[in-house]
Protein backbone atom coordinates (compact mmCIF):
# COMPACT_ATOMS: atom_id res chain seq x y z
CA UNK A 1 0.00 0.00 0.00
CA UNK A 2 1.30 3.38 -0.86
CA UNK A 3 1.79 6.48 1.12
CA UNK A 4 -1.07 9.20 0.62
CA UNK A 5 0.98 12.27 -0.61
CA UNK A 6 0.22 15.50 1.72
CA UNK A 7 -2.45 17.40 0.43
CA UNK A 8 -2.37 21.30 0.42
CA UNK A 9 -4.56 22.39 2.89
CA UNK A 10 -4.00 20.19 5.67
CA UNK A 11 -0.35 21.13 5.31
CA UNK A 12 -1.56 24.89 5.61
CA UNK A 13 -0.72 25.82 1.75
CA UNK A 14 -2.96 27.94 -0.75
CA UNK A 15 -2.52 28.63 -4.34
CA UNK A 16 -2.42 32.03 -5.70
CA UNK A 17 -5.33 32.69 -8.26
CA UNK A 18 -3.73 34.92 -9.69
CA UNK A 19 0.18 34.23 -10.08
CA UNK A 20 -0.20 30.65 -9.67
CA UNK A 21 2.61 30.44 -6.43
CA UNK A 22 2.18 27.92 -3.93
CA UNK A 23 2.67 30.12 -0.43
CA UNK A 24 1.68 29.07 2.90
CA UNK A 25 -1.16 31.11 5.14
CA UNK A 26 -0.71 32.31 8.70
CA UNK A 27 -1.00 30.33 11.34
CA UNK A 28 -3.28 33.06 13.51
CA UNK A 29 -6.94 34.36 11.69
CA UNK A 30 -4.71 37.18 10.09
CA UNK A 31 -5.32 37.61 6.31
CA UNK A 32 -2.91 36.25 4.52
CA UNK A 33 -1.25 37.62 1.04
CA UNK A 34 0.66 36.45 -2.02
CA UNK A 35 4.07 37.54 -1.32
CA UNK A 36 4.58 37.19 -4.95
CA UNK A 37 1.75 39.69 -6.23
CA UNK A 38 -0.09 40.79 -3.06
CA UNK A 39 -3.52 39.04 -3.79
CA UNK A 40 -5.40 37.39 -0.86
CA UNK A 41 -5.04 34.03 0.06
CA UNK A 42 -7.50 31.64 0.96
CA UNK A 43 -7.70 27.53 0.79
CA UNK A 44 -10.78 28.28 -1.31
CA UNK A 45 -12.93 30.68 -2.69
CA UNK A 46 -15.39 32.43 -0.32
CA UNK A 47 -19.54 31.36 -1.56
CA UNK A 48 -17.88 29.93 -4.63
CA UNK A 49 -21.15 27.64 -4.72
CA UNK A 50 -23.49 30.28 -4.77
CA UNK A 51 -22.16 32.65 -6.81
CA UNK A 52 -21.74 30.29 -9.53
CA UNK A 53 -25.24 28.80 -9.16
CA UNK A 54 -26.47 32.24 -9.47
CA UNK A 55 -24.63 33.05 -12.59
CA UNK A 56 -25.42 29.45 -14.12
CA UNK A 57 -29.52 30.72 -13.15
CA UNK A 58 -29.29 33.94 -14.95
CA UNK A 59 -27.06 32.41 -18.01
CA UNK A 60 -30.06 29.76 -18.42
CA UNK A 61 -32.56 32.55 -18.23
CA UNK A 62 -30.89 35.11 -20.94
CA UNK A 63 -30.41 31.65 -23.23
CA UNK A 64 -34.18 31.48 -24.10
CA UNK A 65 -34.65 34.79 -25.35
CA UNK A 66 -31.34 34.92 -27.47
CA UNK A 67 -32.30 31.98 -28.97
CA UNK A 68 -35.93 33.16 -29.87
CA UNK A 69 -35.51 36.81 -30.26
CA UNK A 70 -34.06 38.05 -33.78
CA UNK A 71 -30.20 38.45 -33.34
CA UNK A 72 -30.30 40.54 -37.11
CA UNK A 73 -33.01 42.38 -39.33
CA UNK A 74 -32.05 42.29 -43.16
CA UNK A 75 -33.40 45.25 -45.36
CA UNK A 76 -33.31 44.51 -49.16
CA UNK A 77 -35.43 45.95 -51.81
CA UNK A 78 -38.08 43.07 -51.06
CA UNK A 79 -38.49 44.25 -47.52
CA UNK A 80 -36.96 43.66 -44.38
CA UNK A 81 -36.69 40.36 -42.18
CA UNK A 82 -35.97 39.24 -38.86
CA UNK A 83 -33.33 36.51 -38.18
CA UNK A 84 -32.92 34.51 -35.17
CA UNK A 85 -29.93 31.91 -34.75
CA UNK A 86 -31.79 29.19 -36.35
CA UNK A 87 -32.96 30.75 -38.71
CA UNK A 88 -29.47 31.98 -39.72
CA UNK A 89 -28.06 28.63 -39.42
CA UNK A 90 -30.55 27.48 -41.78
CA UNK A 91 -29.95 30.12 -43.66
CA UNK A 92 -26.61 29.78 -44.27
CA UNK A 93 -26.99 25.89 -45.08
CA UNK A 94 -29.54 26.77 -47.61
CA UNK A 95 -26.90 28.63 -49.68
CA UNK A 96 -24.51 26.61 -49.73
CA UNK A 97 -22.20 27.60 -46.56
CA UNK A 98 -22.31 24.64 -44.32
CA UNK A 99 -19.02 25.08 -42.98
CA UNK A 100 -20.26 28.52 -41.37
CA UNK A 101 -23.81 27.05 -40.51
CA UNK A 102 -21.85 24.44 -38.71
CA UNK A 103 -19.76 26.95 -36.56
CA UNK A 104 -22.76 29.17 -35.57
CA UNK A 105 -24.73 26.03 -34.43
CA UNK A 106 -22.29 25.04 -32.38
CA UNK A 107 -21.22 27.85 -31.05
CA UNK A 108 -24.44 29.42 -30.62
CA UNK A 109 -26.31 26.68 -29.57
CA UNK A 110 -24.33 23.73 -28.79
CA UNK A 111 -21.19 25.56 -26.04
CA UNK A 112 -23.52 27.56 -24.36
CA UNK A 113 -26.28 24.94 -23.40
CA UNK A 114 -23.25 22.09 -22.78
CA UNK A 115 -21.53 24.96 -20.81
CA UNK A 116 -24.35 25.14 -18.61
CA UNK A 117 -25.14 21.63 -17.73
CA UNK A 118 -21.49 20.68 -17.19
CA UNK A 119 -21.65 23.34 -14.81
CA UNK A 120 -24.36 22.78 -13.02
CA UNK A 121 -23.57 18.67 -13.21
CA UNK A 122 -20.06 20.08 -11.15
CA UNK A 123 -21.54 22.21 -8.41
CA UNK A 124 -24.59 19.21 -7.89
CA UNK A 125 -21.89 16.46 -7.54
CA UNK A 126 -20.18 18.92 -5.20
CA UNK A 127 -22.65 19.36 -3.48
CA UNK A 128 -23.62 16.00 -2.98
CA UNK A 129 -19.72 15.53 -1.85
CA UNK A 130 -19.76 12.94 -4.44
CA UNK A 131 -17.00 10.56 -4.20
CA UNK A 132 -16.61 9.27 -8.09
CA UNK A 133 -14.90 9.93 -11.27
CA UNK A 134 -12.65 13.03 -9.60
CA UNK A 135 -10.35 13.28 -12.08
CA UNK A 136 -13.26 13.10 -14.99
CA UNK A 137 -14.73 16.25 -13.26
CA UNK A 138 -11.52 18.28 -13.10
CA UNK A 139 -11.04 17.21 -16.88
CA UNK A 140 -14.34 18.41 -17.61
CA UNK A 141 -14.28 21.71 -15.77
CA UNK A 142 -11.20 22.13 -17.64
CA UNK A 143 -12.43 21.54 -20.97
CA UNK A 144 -15.15 24.09 -19.83
CA UNK A 145 -12.76 26.75 -19.51
CA UNK A 146 -10.88 25.79 -22.91
CA UNK A 147 -13.96 26.51 -24.62
CA UNK A 148 -14.48 29.55 -22.90
CA UNK A 149 -12.14 31.37 -24.54
CA UNK A 150 -14.17 30.57 -28.01
CA UNK A 151 -17.56 31.37 -26.57
CA UNK A 152 -17.67 34.50 -28.38
CA UNK A 153 -17.24 33.43 -31.83
CA UNK A 154 -20.54 33.65 -32.98
CA UNK A 155 -20.89 37.80 -31.86
CA UNK A 156 -17.74 37.72 -34.38
CA UNK A 157 -19.32 35.83 -37.02
CA UNK A 158 -22.74 38.12 -36.70
CA UNK A 159 -21.03 41.13 -36.93
CA UNK A 160 -19.18 39.58 -40.05
CA UNK A 161 -22.27 38.73 -41.60
CA UNK A 162 -23.63 42.22 -41.38
CA UNK A 163 -20.33 43.91 -42.98
CA UNK A 164 -20.56 41.82 -45.48
CA UNK A 165 -24.57 42.56 -46.01
CA UNK A 166 -23.76 45.89 -45.73
CA UNK A 167 -21.23 46.42 -48.59
CA UNK A 168 -23.93 44.94 -51.04
CA UNK A 169 -25.72 47.54 -52.88
CA UNK A 170 -29.63 48.11 -52.17
CA UNK A 171 -28.90 46.34 -49.00
CA UNK A 172 -28.27 46.70 -44.66
CA UNK A 173 -28.44 44.83 -41.61
CA UNK A 174 -29.38 45.62 -38.23
CA UNK A 175 -28.20 43.42 -34.80
CA UNK A 176 -31.39 42.96 -32.81
CA UNK A 177 -32.31 42.51 -29.38
CA UNK A 178 -31.20 39.06 -29.31
CA UNK A 179 -27.19 39.42 -29.65
CA UNK A 180 -27.55 41.12 -26.26
CA UNK A 181 -29.10 38.19 -24.43
CA UNK A 182 -26.55 35.80 -26.30
CA UNK A 183 -23.91 37.91 -25.09
CA UNK A 184 -25.26 38.20 -21.56
CA UNK A 185 -25.22 34.51 -21.85
CA UNK A 186 -21.35 34.01 -22.96
CA UNK A 187 -19.89 36.77 -20.21
CA UNK A 188 -22.22 35.17 -17.49
CA UNK A 189 -21.14 31.82 -18.52
CA UNK A 190 -17.72 32.78 -18.62
CA UNK A 191 -18.02 34.31 -15.08
CA UNK A 192 -19.63 31.23 -13.82
CA UNK A 193 -16.59 28.89 -14.92
CA UNK A 194 -13.92 31.49 -13.26
CA UNK A 195 -15.87 31.79 -9.77
CA UNK A 196 -15.99 28.05 -9.70
CA UNK A 197 -13.51 26.36 -7.66
CA UNK A 198 -11.98 22.68 -8.71
CA UNK A 199 -10.55 21.79 -5.68
CA UNK A 200 -14.23 21.82 -4.04
CA UNK A 201 -14.20 18.28 -6.44
CA UNK A 202 -11.77 16.56 -4.43
CA UNK A 203 -12.52 17.68 -0.71
CA UNK A 204 -15.10 14.87 -0.11
CA UNK A 205 -12.51 12.10 -0.35
CA UNK A 206 -10.16 14.16 1.91
CA UNK A 207 -12.63 14.06 4.35
CA UNK A 208 -13.27 10.61 3.61
CA UNK A 209 -9.52 9.60 3.85
CA UNK A 210 -9.19 11.28 7.31
CA UNK A 211 -12.10 9.86 8.91
CA UNK A 212 -10.59 6.41 7.93
CA UNK A 213 -7.26 7.01 8.86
Amino acid sequence: MTAREPMAMPSGLALCKHCGLLSKLMPTHETSYCPRCGNELAFRRRETIQRTWALIIAAAICYIPANILPVMTSITLTGTEDDTILDGVVMLYATGSWPLALIVLIASVMIPMSKLFALAYLLVTVQRRSLKSNRERVQLYRLVEFIGRWSMLDVFVISFTVALVQMKPLMAAQPQTGIVFFAAVVVLTIFAAQSFDPRLIWDSANSMENQNE
